[in-house]
This record gives C-alpha cells, sequence and structure tokens, in this order.
C-alpha cells in the first residue's frame, strides 16, 4: 500500500478493517503545514505565499471575501490543484504535493463541498454502509453479510449526526440540513483525520446551524476541522482561532474578537 500510495519513509502504519494507511506524525502537534504557497491562473495569483498550519485536533475557521483563495486553498491540500511553488504536509511526513487526489483521501483527509452530495434513492443507512472503508470486490459483497461491528459503526455514526430515527428514510427525502450531516456521516465513516468543510451551514435553518455547531465542536479533538464559512456567527460559535484569507495570503489571524475589531478585515471583508 506504500508503493500505492507513493508515499516514502511513513512513521509507521495502521490498519482499519481492510485499509492500511501511514501513521500520521503529529509529534510536533500540527496536523497541517502550508508553507508559502502560490497558485497562478492565466497570470492571476489565486494563492501568494499562503502560510498556514493547523494542530491536531483544532477547529480552525476561515473566512474572507470572494476571491481570497479559499476555494482553492482546499484544492491544493485535497490534490486537485498543484501548487507553482511551497510545500503541503500533512503531519510530519507526508508531502500532499507528491500525490493524487483518491491518495490523499486513502491518507486521511476527507473534503466536503457546499452542496450535499449523497445517494437520494438508498436509505441513510446504506449511503453510510457505501461510505464505509472495508473491501468492496464483487465476490466479498456477493457472499458476505454484515459484520455486526460494521452494523456498530454505522449505528454509532449515526447517533453522532443526529439521524437515527431517519434510518430507513430515502436521502432524497431527508430535509437541506439533514443532507448535510449525512455527508459529513459518510466521510466519518471513512475515518479521516482532517476534515474540510467549505459553507456546511449555507442553506440551514437557525435550528440546523446551531444543531451543526453542536456537531462540529463534538467533532473537534479527536479530529481536526478547517471550516470555510460567511456565516459570522456560526464562526463565532465554533472557532477558537480564525484565518482571514484576502488576495491569496493570510490578512490577520487569531480569535473572533480580535479578527472582528482589526481594522484591515473591516475594511477588505466585514466592513462597518
Amino acid at each position: 500500500m506504500q508503493e500505492m500510495l507513493g508515499i516514502k519513509n511513513p512513521i509507521g502504519r495502521s490498519t482499519i478493517g481492510h485499509v492500511t494507511k501511514p501513521e500520521v506524525d503529529i509529534s510536533h502537534g500540527p496536523i497541517l503545514y502550508l508553507e508559502d504557497i502560490s497558485v497562478s491562473f492565466d497570470g492571476f495569483k489565486a494563492l501568494n505565499g499562503l502560510c498556514l498550519t493547523v494542530d491536531a485536533g483544532e477547529l480552525r475557521c476561515i473566512i474572507g471575501p470572494n476571491g481570497a483563495g479559499k476555494t482553492t486553498m482546499m484544492d491544493v491540500i485535497t490534490g486537485k490543484t498543484k501548487p507553482d511553488s511551497g510545500t503541503v504536509f500533512f503531519g510530519q511526513s507526508i508531502d500532499l504535493s507528491r500525490m493524487n487526489e483518491p491518495q490523499i483521501a486513502s491518507v486521511g483527509i476527507g473534503r466536503k463541498f457546499q452542496k450535499p452530495t449523497v445517494f437520494e434513492n438508498h436509505t441513510v443507512f446504506e449511503n453510510l454502509e457505501l461510505a464505509m472503508k472495508y473491501d468492496k470486490s464483487v465476490l466479498k459483497n456477493l457472499f458476505s453479510k454484515r459484520k455486526q461491528s460494521q452494523i456498530q459503526k454505522i449505528t454509532e455514526t449515526m447517533e453522532i449526526i443526529d439521524l437515527v430515527d431517519q434510518a430507513d428514510r430515502l436521502a432524497g427525502l431527508l430535509s437541506h440540513g439533514q443532507k448535510q450531516w449525512l455527508e459529513i456521516g459518510m466521510l466519518l465513516m471513512q475515518e479521516p483525520q482532517l476534515l474540510l468543510l467549505d459553507e456546511p451551514v449555507a442553506g440551514m435553518t437557525d435550528d440546523e446551524t446551531e444543531k451543526t455547531a453542536k456537531l462540529f465542536k463534538s467533532l473537534a479533538g479527536d479530529r481536526s476541522l478547517v471550516v470555510v464559512e460567511h456565516d459570522m456567527e456560526f464562526v463565532a460559535e465554533i472557532a477558537s482561532t480564525v484565518t482571514v484569507l484576502h488576495e491569496g495570503s493570510v490578512l490577520a489571524e487569531g480569535c473572533m474578537e480580535d479578527v472582528h475589531s482589526n481594522e484591515r478585515v473591516i475594511e477588505v471583508y466585514l466592513g462597518r
């Protein structure tokens, strides 16, 4: 698997079900390092010497005006876009810039886009089962039955995302917020150590937004979360550290109170 992933000299390896992946070395604290990342598209600098460090177990929020580089940053982390320069490391030893999207997902990074993507003609339970890490070869599926451990994991995940009572409901019949939670649950079935979440509460009701805040705070610690969001009340509710991007680099960083009172941030993003 090490050779298949294209990873050199991992610290160690862990086995989850039938999936073997390298251990992420977080001995120094941070789980994600972006150092001097630059990305240009037809002469436009989407990222301009971006530096960002996220600690293991942290819940970090990324804000900024449209065109600040937030989506490009996530594209670089997940391998969708290769940087023109700079380095991207997952832990101390995994160089993400040398890997493609499936390889990056395999080492423990999950990404959720703004619009939920679920299997609408399958139940909540079946969506989570389809997302589970296990051997999905044809022969295995023809002659295998659900293991109790698999059922337990799906049930535990439904409890986390508050969809136990919707287990047999078709995903297409869920509310917008419930679909968002289901997709987050599908990511959790992959057992990621880092979750990237793009505008997760866009279109949610106030009640759904409040539940999502509680969900994210419950996930932090065991996992690291990077949340891109425009809802400032939601950001203030969940984040200990907020990073403001502008013109492809970090404009300000700190607690929400400090960021909210930063004159430059007010000028380019928050307004008066």
